[in-house]
């Protein structure tokens, strides 16, 4: 089996566990072998690089440094979290780039008995390391129920492609890998034209008239196309339009139905995996009616328990300080 150290990212064990389950049992299946960064910690996401440079880059590098203190027999990182990838790539990419920063971060590390140099690992999306590493034609192998019967839309987010520091996607704006990955599976791919559009990341906490705007956007595009699905290689960008789709719907008076699944599902569904131990059925907007079309029935979720949950202990969210980020 191939190495890989697998960085997982916060996402993966909550609003993304079945991204996290079928990216463990695909892996398998292909003879991937993910090992666990240990005791990883969260990325930082997306603001706290706006709050304060340095304790972010060294928040996401501690993650490097633990990576390359565990490698063994390889050296490549792999993220199934658009974020996560691109927060990783860019903290190895700016310590290179600007060496004052990647002192500064490394002055931080030290405090917790670590270091990074900038370049020692490589890291990829874990849509890359199939496409390019396994390779489509040992995809195709593993395939026992094509998706024959699905109009799948491709779509990667604005996290993925672009900056592609390291040049690994076809094109930043219009990349292909994950149209080629759906058709190896036996599905119908549509030829989907937002499929790197932004989904809102976080605005749906700032400004939701924005998010909802953009998510109805990605939502109408793909059904004026007639897709069955969204699949995305994005847990923020899943739970965006999977979540929000019914209040993008009160808020423009429509009536989409667009479920959003993981890549990582869908090859488990076509190499004839369990569909419940992949995580359908989790999703919120039903995906049971398309999936029918192609033979495959899913039982239903328990339903939560109403009323809001308490949560006893937690972090606390980063405050902006009263005179603006630091660097």
């Amino acid at each position: 089996m191939t190495k890989y150290l697998l960085y997982p990212g916060c996402s993966m064990e909550s609003s993304a566990k079945a991204y996290h389950s079928s990216t463990l049992l695909v892996a398998l299946a292909l003879g991937i072998n993910l090992e666990e960064i240990r005791d990883w910690n969260c990325c930082g996401a997306t603001e706290y690089l706006g709050i304060n440079t340095t304790a972010a880059y060294s928040l996401i590098s501690r993650n490097l440094a633990l990576a390359h203190r565990q490698a063994k027999n390889t050296q490549t990182v792999v993220a199934p979290c658009s974020a996560c990838y691109l927060n990783l790539a860019k903290a190895d990419y700016y310590m290179r780039e600007r060496p004052a920063l990647g002192t500064r971060v490394n002055e931080a590390l030290a405090a917790g008995g670590l270091q990074y140099d900038p370049g020692t690992l490589t890291i990829r999306h874990l849509l890359d390391v199939i496409i390019n590493d396994v390779g489509l034609d040992a995809v195709r192998a593993k395939v026992v129920r094509p998706l024959k019967g699905l109009r799948l839309a491709p779509y990667l987010g604005c996290m993925v492609p672009r900056p592609d520091y390291e040049h690994r996607w076809s094109n930043p704006e219009y990349p292909t890998e994950l149209d080629q990955l759906l058709k190896a599976l036996g599905a119908e791919v549509i030829d989907f034209p937002l499929k790197t559009h932004c989904c809102g990341g976080h605005m749906t906490q700032i400004s939701p008239n924005t998010a909802f705007e953009l998510i109805r956007r990605l939502v109408h595009a793909a059904d004026q196309y007639k897709a069955d699905l969204m699949v995305t290689v994005c847990p923020m960008c899943q739970l965006n339009v999977d979540a929000y789709q019914t209040e993008t719907n009160h808020h423009f008076k429509t009536n989409y139905h667009m479920p959003i699944l993981f890549f990582t599902q869908l090859m488990g569904l076509a190499f004839g995996l369990d569909a419940e131990d992949l995580g359908f059925g989790s999703e919120l907007v039903n995906a049971r009616p398309a999936l029918a079309k192609i033979g495959v029935e899913v039982a239903a979720e328990p339903p939560a328990p109403r009323g809001p949950r308490k949560k006893e202990t937690g972090l606390p969210m980063p405050r902006m300080p009263e005179n603006g980020g630091s660097s």
